[in-house]
C-alpha cells in the first residue's frame, strides 16, 4: 500500500468513524440503560416537558426542510458526493449546516424533557462530534467548491 493509499484509507476511516459515532450517540437517546443511573439534575415539570417537545418539533421541521433543500446532494458523510452541487438556497441561505444543528437541538429537547445527567452527556457528546464533522466537511467543501469561501463568509452560522 502506497503512502497516498494509506493516507486516503485513514481519511475514509476518520469520516466513517465520525458518522458512526454520530449515529451511535443519536441511537443512545432511544434506550433506557438499566445499569446506568438516570439521575435527574432537577425535577422535570410540565413546562420543561412542553418546552422540550416544542424544541424537538421545530428542529425536526428544520431538518425536513434541509433534507428537501439538499435533494440528491444528501449524504451522511462529511465528504460531498461526486456529482453534487453547492446548495445555497432555501434554508441554506440562512444557516450553513441546518441538519447538524437540528440534531443538536433535538438532543437538547430530549435533555430538557428528561433533565438527567445521561442526556446532558449525550447532548454534549453529540455537539462535539458534530463540531468535528462540520470542520471536516467545510474543508472538503472548500476544496470542491471554489465559491464556498464566499458562501461561508456570507452565511455565518
Amino acid at each position: 500500500m502506497s503512502k497516498f493509499q494509506l493516507k486516503n484509507f485513514f481519511k475514509d476511516a476518520h469520516d466513517l468513524m465520525l458518522v458512526f459515532l454520530q449515529f451511535f450517540i443519536i441511537s443512545l437517546h432511544f434506550f433506557q440503560w438499566e445499569f446506568l443511573q438516570q439521575k435527574q439534575l432537577i425535577q422535570a415539570s410540565p413546562f420543561s416537558y412542553f418546552l422540550g417537545i416544542l424544541i424537538i418539533i421545530i428542529a425536526f421541521i428544520i431538518m425536513l426542510v434541509s433534507i428537501k433543500d439538499l435533494g440528491r446532494n444528501l449524504s451522511p458523510f462529511p465528504r460531498p458526493i461526486k456529482n453534487s452541487n453547492l446548495v445555497t438556497t432555501g434554508i441554506y441561505r440562512f444557516i450553513r449546516h441546518p441538519m447538524y444543528y437540528s440534531l443538536i437541538f433535538i438532543s437538547i429537547g430530549v435533555f430538557i424533557i428528561k433533565l438527567s445527567i445521561y442526556y446532558l452527556f449525550l447532548t454534549i457528546s453529540l455537539a462535539l462530534i458534530i463540531k468535528f464533522k462540520i470542520a471536516l466537511e467545510e474543508k472538503y467543501l472548500m476544496n470542491k467548491f471554489k465559491n464556498y469561501f464566499l458562501y461561508k463568509n456570507k452565511v455565518k452560522v
